[in-house]
């Protein structure tokens, strides 16, 4: 979606009783980009809707029946990277070495201690020591553990024990924990990309995409090749990141001329991990038994017949494919 793209919106007014939360939900039948109409909802209300449960989707197709619009605003956005705690996200260290040659790589960060302290980013199931950080009124206390954990056991062990993992410049470039890491430690810092984030910060992941928005391309092409026409003419090669996705795209590819389907999965052989190509992190897996056995120039693709699992295929082969359009 465009800043051009002007829309109806729906927004979300937030009503505190005793007892319970109870959201109210406005019907605004006014033309609006995405920005315009979070910063109308904040300033009159609360913020755009967010979408916790089937039992809210329904009460908002109720408010909206009617409507001659074909879409309608909710507070769902495309975000990049922001800090384990909430810190404002605008200063970039990035080694330009490592995110120009594989952008899509992780989406969880590490820094090293060399001097520079430029970031890298990894897949966030990787084994890594990390850096915790506690907070008083006037000062920070910095701790490294040495213990590996993925990128998210690391956040939860820093919020049990400490505050948080070390997050926003201003406690990186603390001359405590410079003095702290003048070693070869690659720690965890508390750096990730959150793909899809709702307005009012809500955790919730409770989604409901539409179906329809999923096209099965029916042209044998090889990986790099579908990947170039997805991006090209819709938005990218699918993504699966729950069992609600695979059960759609089963459906899809039941109507495939070939054997498999070319997914958004893709394994990078310098960094020794499988990503999706849209970001997301590779957390829901349907491999074949004895799969994936990682190797080079390979990629996901999926099985149009019999328990639809996924298997590595070369790059080189060519198969149908599917493209989503978000």
């Amino acid at each position: 979606m465009t800043a051009k793209m002007q829309w109806s919106l729906i927004l979300l007014f937030l009503c505190c009783f005793i007892d319970c939360q109870l959201y109210q939900f406005h019907y605004i039948n006014e033309n609006k980009n995405w920005t315009e109409a979070q910063q109308y909802c904040r300033e009159k209300h609360t913020d755009l809707v967010t979408v916790t449960n089937m039992k809210d989707m329904k009460r908002l197709i109720n408010i909206s029946a009617g409507d001659q619009s074909d879409h309608t605003y909710i507070g769902l956005f495309r975000d990049t990277w922001r800090w384990s705690d909430g810190s404002s996200f605008s200063f970039r260290h990035w080694n330009p070495i490592f995110n120009n040659h594989n952008p899509n790589s992780g989406q969880c960060a590490m820094t090293k201690f060399d001097g520079e302290g430029r970031w890298t980013n990894v897949n966030c199931d990787n084994k890594k020591p990390f850096i915790c950080y506690d907070e008083t009124n006037t000062t920070h206390k910095y701790h490294l553990i040495k213990e590996e954990k993925s990128w998210q056991e690391a956040q939860s062990y820093c919020r049990e024990k400490h505050t948080d993992l070390i997050s926003g410049m201003k406690q990186l470039q603390d001359e405590e924990v410079k003095k702290l890491l003048n070693s070869n430690y690659q720690p965890y810092i508390g750096l990730f990309r959150d793909t899809w984030r709702w307005s009012d910060g809500s955790s919730f992941s409770f989604r409901h995409w539409n179906p329809n928005k999923l096209i099965l391309i029916k042209e044998a092409m090889n990986w790099e090749d579908a990947l170039t026409y997805c991006r090209g003419h819709h938005y990218n090669l699918v993504t699966i990141t729950n069992v609600d996705d695979q059960k759609q795209i089963q459906e899809k590819v039941k109507e495939a001329s070939t054997d498999y389907v070319w997914m958004g999965l893709r394994y990078a052989c310098t960094l020794d991990l499988w990503f999706w190509v849209s970001d997301e992190m590779v957390s829901d897996e349907n491999w074949a038994k004895g799969e994936p056995m990682d190797d080079c120039d390979m990629s996901g693709a999926m099985e149009t017949g019999g328990e639809h699992q996924w298997k590595k295929k070369n790059d080189t082969e060519k198969f149908n494919f599917i493209c989503s359009k978000n």
